[in-house]
């Protein structure tokens, strides 16, 4: 199991990113949650296989068509609080 926090920053608030991010991490059997942050970025946390995080982290260099993305940050976590599901966090 592998678990990151990944900041994406760009044009990624009000074009989906969110709804397509959890799409995307339920599709590759991830658990977490992503969510807006006041600065206008978009943070998420994913925790799963490391090949499925790796290629979520790869999705989120791009995102939806509608996003822009000109910066993905990521840092690796020590696994914490047991994460349900994949979700949309406010």
């Amino acid at each position: 199991m592998r678990r990151v926090r990944v900041v994406v920053r760009g044009r990624v608030q009000g074009v989906g990113f969110r709804y397509s991010t959890v799409r995307r991490a339920r599709q590759l059997a991830l658990r977490g949650w992503v969510r807006n942050c006041a600065d206008g970025s978009v943070e998420l946390v994913a925790e799963g296989a490391p090949d499925a995080v790796e290629a979520l982290i790869d999705w989120c260099r791009h995102g939806p068509g509608t996003a822009r993305v000109d910066q993905v940050d990521f840092r690796d976590e020590p696994l914490g609080e047991v994460l349900a599901e994949f979700e949309t966090r406010r």
